[in-house]
């Protein structure tokens, strides 16, 4: 008989039911992954929870029941449902703090705060409700943190069982707000803990605290972490947590991403049909509108239009290389001066650049299996997941050494990779993919060895699979 773990997967938002970011992504994936390990030694059971958000779109949801939380004087009630992604099961958590925010995330801190509390510790009810326990608690980023920290809480109250914990970190400046207040209406202490005092009553470092593994989601952005320049002033405690701090990269869906198969493109093609690939980039430039130039480079960037994503040293970079042979297409929303900024390098240069300021999924695909380079010039980019299509769609990445995209583009073999923060850096990145661009034989080498790379979740999983054994045998 295998041995069996079970696993309590919780998130904010997966795919296909809500996605709003990467978080999405991974979440949608990462558990279907964790199953299809299972073996005649190790059986997983992996089993979602998620928020029902107004927003959910969700077939054939069979009802569970209702059951209380305890909330000051009063119970507050949530309403468990729940359907099947190819043979996860997946729960949805009801009740009155969810279903007052209609969007996934809100501007309104408090009423995130009520939310992603009532759904952690519901969440925790959960297995109590459909006759399953879990043997670990895997929570991702700051929504979740709290059914960690409650389980342990919990746990040393009732003097039962403590479940093994591991917390994923996505994105480690998104804390959350202040929850003591929260804790106290739902009968939960605050411990006393080795936190710096200003991290003791936000909810993603109570859920690091109390975690048995914390795992950033690249290698590189594991060891980042660990410095004052990324550690958001966590850097100390993540240190003194050792061990127990780690990595592990991100996948990829790599049926969805598939350019052999992608409705989306114009023409599918594979490594051993690679020239195919041309009739996408014909097509492309006749709907963004430019004109097809031969041997002219088209440079993509398909991001958020933010900061963090070094947006602005993309749009300063490619203004000072005005004088060079290239082409651009940038698709991307967000930050209203970054947006103004691109469309005013548009009005510069409309015959070389177009600016589409939307969110197009479909257009994003035909972009990566179209253009030739992709920018991110990340400031930090704890994993990212464009830089891993790019490759797989022979688009060949410039990037910053930064988390994930450290981990995933080798500099002359699948891409060009910069250090320095930049436009300059970034500059001599551009200008080193250019002058490669004309020499056919060496491009087609970068796409092949990025179409190569393997990015699908099975590796991932498998680390996921070993971290797990670890912290139940410890």
């Amino acid at each position: 008989m295998p041995k069996v773990i079970n696993v309590l997967f919780l998130a904010a938002e997966a795919e296909p039911f809500v996605k709003v970011g990467g978080l999405g992504d991974v979440a949608g994936s990462l558990p279907r992954a964790l199953r299809a390990l299972s073996n005649d030694e190790v059986h997983l059971d992996v089993r979602i929870v998620l928020p029902y958000h107004p927003v959910v779109k969700a077939e054939n949801l069979k009802p569970l029941g209702v059951f209380s939380i305890k909330h000051g004087d009063i119970e507050v009630q949530a309403e468990a449902f729940e359907t099947t992604l190819e043979g996860v099961p997946v729960y949805f958590i009801d009740g009155d703090p969810i279903r007052a925010n209609g969007s996934v995330y809100s501007s309104d801190a408090k009423l995130d705060t009520e939310k992603y509390a009532f759904f952690s510790f519901a969440a925790l009810e959960l297995p109590h409700h459909i006759q399953w326990m879990p043997n670990v608690i895997h929570a991702n980023d700051w929504h979740t943190a709290l059914s960690i920290y409650g389980s342990l809480a919990k746990s040393w109250e009732e003097g039962s069982h403590r479940i093994a914990s591991v917390f994923t970190l996505h994105n480690l400046p998104f804390m959350g707000a202040d929850v003591s207040a929260v804790l106290e209406r739902y009968g939960i202490k605050l411990a006393q803990t080795d936190l710096p005092e200003w991290a003791r009553v936000l909810p993603l470092p109570l859920g690091l605290w109390a975690s048995d593994a914390i795992v950033a989601v690249s290698p590189t952005y594991g060891k980042e972490i660990l410095t004052p320049e990324y550690g958001c002033g966590l850097q100390e405690f993540l240190q003194m947590r050792g061990e127990t701090v780690g990595g592990i990269l991100n996948g990829l869906d790599v049926v969805s991403f598939n350019p052999a198969t992608d409705a989306a493109l114009s023409a599918n093609f594979d490594l051993e049909s690679l020239e195919r690939r041309a009739v996408n980039k014909t097509a492309l430039l006749d709907k963004i509108g430019l004109p097809w130039i031969p041997d002219t480079p088209l440079i993509a960037v398909v991001s958020r239009m933010d900061v963090q994503k070094g947006i602005d040293l993309a749009f300063t970079a490619l203004k000072s290389l005005k004088k060079l042979n290239w082409q651009a297409v940038i698709l991307g929303t967000g930050d209203l001066k970054l947006e103004a900024a691109a469309l005013k390098l548009q009005e510069l240069y409309p015959e070389r650049i177009k600016i589409i300021t939307r969110y197009d999924a479909s257009l994003a695909r035909q972009i990566y299996a179209g253009a030739d380079m992709l920018l991110m010039p990340s400031r930090y980019e704890p994993c990212g997941l464009s830089q891993m299509i790019a490759m797989r769609y022979g688009c060949i990445p410039v990037v910053r050494a930064a988390g994930g995209l450290n981990d995933t583009v080798t500099q002359g073999k699948t891409g060009f990779v910069f250090e320095k923060i930049h436009h300059l850096s970034l500059m001599a990145a551009i200008k080193s993919a250019l002058k490669v661009f004309p020499d056919r034989a060496a491009w087609q080498a970068l796409q092949r060895a990025g179409m190569s790379q393997d990015f699908s979740w099975e590796n991932s999983a498998k680390k996921y699979l070993e971290l797990y054994q670890s912290i139940i045998k410890s």
